[in-house]
């Protein structure tokens, strides 16, 4: 499906339109319940937010890494529950499948994936394992016609409702790091796997995020994914370089709204006999906020492009993510004081978002984790360019001396 598609288009056009007349009354609901209404639930559900990236052929819509983001852009302009909830499955909770999986596999969850009769998600992080996510402790021991799975996970979205749980586990104990990681597919409902009560949390009302634990799980070997032992990390950043992007661009449908709250904010409150948006204080607030968040989207897009044409974007999606979520964050509190005193009262959207996007810098990988990455690739690329530039200066000296 084009991004230009006028299917794509009027896709898009409904998104907008769930957000802004169906979405944004609900909020002040889900933020008091601490809880996402089944029948928003399945409203969306039957939108087909659920598979928006499993292909076509499992029952999902099949877009393009380009097309992902500009949903993102539109749905998590509302409360971070509803991109929460159907994140993981458009996103970490499918996308290993949709890499790297078995035709198998994939028959058997995508298209519940998809559908969102399944909610997945993705467990990599632990309790000593997370910036360092090759420190990982929970193994998994091959018994038979079965892998035997202990150890916990933990702050892992939608752990406490989910059905399906993409697990990476070491299956090598002799091999540290990376190698010895395998990922596997567990289902809710295996011996041996139970999930915490989700936590209480700073922000993001209505998304659960809790701990999981295995203890003696029992998982069939056909739900290695791919089938292969010691792929499991290589799966984890497919994931996680796809996400990385995704991310980024649901950290800048939140900017956008709190810009948009903002400037009709101070478009109608007046101070000293005229709307405070006339200052020019406010309006370089404005300013500030609107080209962070343009310069957002145009890293974003042109990731995705380049994603979607097949290049690596290593580089480009840790950057987009890094940017996207300190500038989040920055937006939010210019936001807050815009809105003066209204904006640190409860019940507001900024408000709600400036507790919403703190995690944004956090998870994913953290924005110092961010900045190493992006330091060692760019200083190893370097290497490589000096290196085949020496190459060819000694290539071209030998030919001239001959």
């Amino acid at each position: 499906m084009n991004s230009k598609n006028p299917d794509f288009d009027v896709m898009l056009a409904d998104v907008a339109r769930f957000v802004r007349e169906e979405a944004m009354p609900r909020e002040n609901e889900i933020e008091q319940a601490d809880a996402m209404p089944e029948d928003v639930v399945e409203r969306m559900r039957a939108l087909g937010y659920f598979g928006w990236s499993i292909p076509q052929e499992f029952g999902g819509a099949g877009l393009t890494t380009e097309q992902l983001v500009r949903g993102a852009f539109e749905l998590s302009q509302v409360s971070v529950a509803f991109r929460a909830r159907v994140g993981t499955n458009t996103g970490i909770g499918s996308e290993a499948l949709v890499a790297d999986g078995s035709e198998a596999q994939k028959q058997r969850y995508l298209p519940r994936l998809a559908s969102g009769a399944l909610t997945g998600a993705f467990a990599l992080t632990e309790s000593d394992a997370g910036s360092d996510a090759t420190a990982l402790r929970t193994t998994a021991r091959r018994d038979g016609d079965h892998y035997v799975l202990d150890g916990s996970k933990c702050f892992i979205t939608n752990a406490p409702i989910a059905d399906l749980f993409t697990v990476m586990a070491r299956t090598d104990p002799s091999i540290p790091g990376a190698g010895g990681i395998s990922a596997f597919l567990v289902e809710r409902g295996t011996a041996g796997l139970t999930t915490s009560d989700p936590y209480a949390k700073m922000g993001q009302a209505g998304s659960p995020v809790g701990d999981v634990h295995f203890k003696g799980c029992r998982v069939p070997a056909a739900n290695l994914i791919g089938g292969l032992e010691g792929q499991g990390f290589r799966t984890a950043m497919k994931v996680l370089n796809k996400q990385r992007i995704h991310l980024a661009a649901l950290c800048t449908g939140p900017a956008i709204r709190m810009l948009d709250e903002a400037v009709a904010y101070t478009s109608r409150r007046e101070q000293f006999g005229k709307p405070v948006a006339e200052f020019q204080l406010v309006q370089a607030l404005i300013a500030e906020c609107q080209t962070e968040i343009y310069a957002a989207r145009s890293m974003i897009l042109e990731t995705a492009r380049k994603r979607d044409a097949g290049e690596d974007v290593a580089l480009e999606a840790s950057m987009c993510k890094m940017f996207a979520s300190e500038m989040c964050g920055r937006v939010a509190d210019r936001a807050v004081q815009m809105f003066g005193g209204r904006g640190y009262l409860a019940g507001n959207a900024v408000e709600r978002f400036y507790r919403d996007v703190r995690a944004f810098r956090i998870y994913e990988g953290t924005t110092q984790i961010h900045q190493l990455n992006i330091a060692k690739i760019t200083l190893r690329r370097a290497a490589h360019k000096n290196a085949t530039q020496h190459d060819d200066g000694v290539a071209t000296t030998a030919v001239c001396a001959a």
